[in-house]
């Protein structure tokens, strides 16, 4: 069926056949009708499964009977870069339409997005966190929302966002379509559902949470220590083309990445310790070929989009069936196919235990022809646990003993200042028959103008001196009796 057949505008239509797409995917097909009639959707969907598309058209169509100046769609999604995307796709498919659109999260500067939140743009895509901060603030006002989309709420659930999405609800009109897609539906999204939508239609409700349909799974027995040989090895054999490689931790994706690019592998990495300049610069660079690997975590699990992307490798087994289904989902986008890599070691055999039970069959294994399964390795991607611990420990042992260092200094006591010599004494004994009050001349070693006294505050020269303007010869003051003798 073409979409042609779902009613579209003309203008959607040729923006639709722009991007090459030549009919719609299964949950186009279900969310698109309802969504043009004005129904709430609540839609179990996979990630890759085309349910950007499925509520943007329905939204875009709806905003082309309206009139500018005010937000009239508001979508709200998990992580920058799902944002990023779903804004990528909304400049995709307005075309010619001249609609208008802004995506809000962090990372970035305010300035813009609250520039545009002013001017009213007609679809606002944001993360839960940032639209907060702008709503508290008088320019951000949805006194004329009409739709509201929940995109990945299961991930916003695990994320811990759902209480900043309930703080948002508050603050948003009554009466709104409500749009709520889902890769899983916990039941705090049933609930969150019933609260906010009227007679929905359900889609795929039923279905069990899968990989798409065109994901080849693989599981690589590999001892831990060896998972970095073993990629290297698939790189170098020519049957790993380019990859999107998902860690476990942050520490190890920095340490996959820095390790492939000292053995001349082109990689990135993306992460939640990365800024968003760095993750945008990373992802872009894997887009357009510079990167032959990107190292992620389950950060980026729901927010890239790569077209054609032909293999996802889990390097580490994810903890929980649905990352897994996440990941995978990265490849055989849009009905197209791919393959999905998982290196298993040992110690992860309940993980991949619990995969297997929950996509309903057991994986193939295989093994890479010419690789040495046996040989050790030296090098160790995490520090194991002791010696974290240890590490630890001994920092902090050595700030407790610079801080103690540090105040037992302040307190101790100064040691006093040198006692300073007295100065001889400036009186002397009255000669007999001498009045009180008469001056008495000094003794003839130390004449009193050869005596040249300074204020020690000033420095500058004091009665008594030479060089002060008071200064007379001391024979000048002698009483008259004894003139004559000096």
């Amino acid at each position: 069926m073409p979409f042609a057949s779902l009613g579209l505008d003309a203008r959607l239509l040729d923006a639709v056949r722009s991007l090459g797409w030549d009919k719609p995917t299964p949950i186009q097909l279900d969310a698109v009708p309802p969504g043009l009639a004005g129904r709430d959707v609540l839609a179990c969907a996979a990630t890759g499964s085309g349910k950007t598309a499925a509520f943007l058209l329905p939204i875009l169509q709806r905003l082309l009977d309206g009139k500018g100046g005010r937000v009239r769609a508001l979508v709200l999604t998990p992580t920058r870069e799902l944002a990023a995307q779903i804004d990528e796709h909304r400049r995709a498919l307005v075309g010619r339409t001249g609609l208008t659109g802004a995506a809000v999260y962090g990372g970035v500067g305010m300035g813009p997005q609250e520039t545009a939140l002013r001017r009213g743009v007609d679809v606002v895509v944001a993360t839960p966190g940032r639209l907060l901060d702008h709503l508290q603030h008088p320019y951000t006002k949805f006194d004329g929302l009409e739709v509201l989309v929940l995109d990945e709420a299961d991930r916003m659930l695990d994320m811990g966002f759902l209480p900043d999405v309930r703080r948002i609800l508050a603050r948003l009109p009554k009466g709104l379509q409500v749009l709520l897609f889902s890769a899983t539906l916990p039941p705090e999204i049933v609930r969150l559902a019933a609260e906010l939508q009227s007679s929905p239609v359900r889609i795929a409700l039923e279905r069990k949470s899968q990989p798409a349909t065109g994901v080849t799974q693989t599981v690589w027995p590999v001892a831990q220590e060896l998972k970095t040989h073993l990629l290297l090895a698939l790189l170098e054999s020519g049957e790993l083309e380019n990859a999107l490689v998902f860690t476990r931790t942050k520490h190890r994706a920095n340490r996959v990445a820095d390790w492939l690019a000292k053995r001349g592998v082109n990689a990135a990495r993306i992460h939640g310790n990365r800024s968003q300049s760095q993750r945008t610069e990373a992802l872009d660079g894997f887009k357009k070929g510079r990167y032959k690997v990107l190292v992620a975590t389950d950060v980026a699990a729901r927010g890239i989009d790569i077209e054609a992307l032909p293999h996802v490798v889990n390097f580490d087994v994810p903890a929980q069936p649905d990352d897994y289904i996440h990941r995978v989902g990265r490849t055989a986008r849009a009905e197209r196919e791919g393959d999905a890599w998982t290196f298993f070691s040992p110690q992860e055999e309940g993980d991949l235990r619990a995969i297997e039970r929950a996509v309903g069959r057991a994986i193939p294994r295989r093994q890479l022809a010419g690789f040495d399964y046996t040989k050790r390795s030296e090098e160790k991607l995490e520090i194991p646990l002791g010696d974290r611990i240890a590490a630890i420990r001994s920092r902090k042992a050595e700030d407790r003993k610079r801080a103690a260092e540090k105040a037992a200094r302040r307190t101790a006591p100064r040691p006093a200042a040198p006692a300073r010599p007295k100065a001889p004494a400036r009186t002397q004994a009255r000669p007999a028959g001498a009045r009180r009050g008469e001056r008495v001349a000094r003794p003839a070693e130390a004449p009193r103008h050869e005596v040249h006294h300074r204020d020690e505050r000033s420095h500058r020269p004091g009665p008594g001196s030479a060089t002060h303007p008071t200064h007379r010869p001391a024979v000048d003051r002698l009483p008259w009796w004894l003139r004559r003798d000096a």
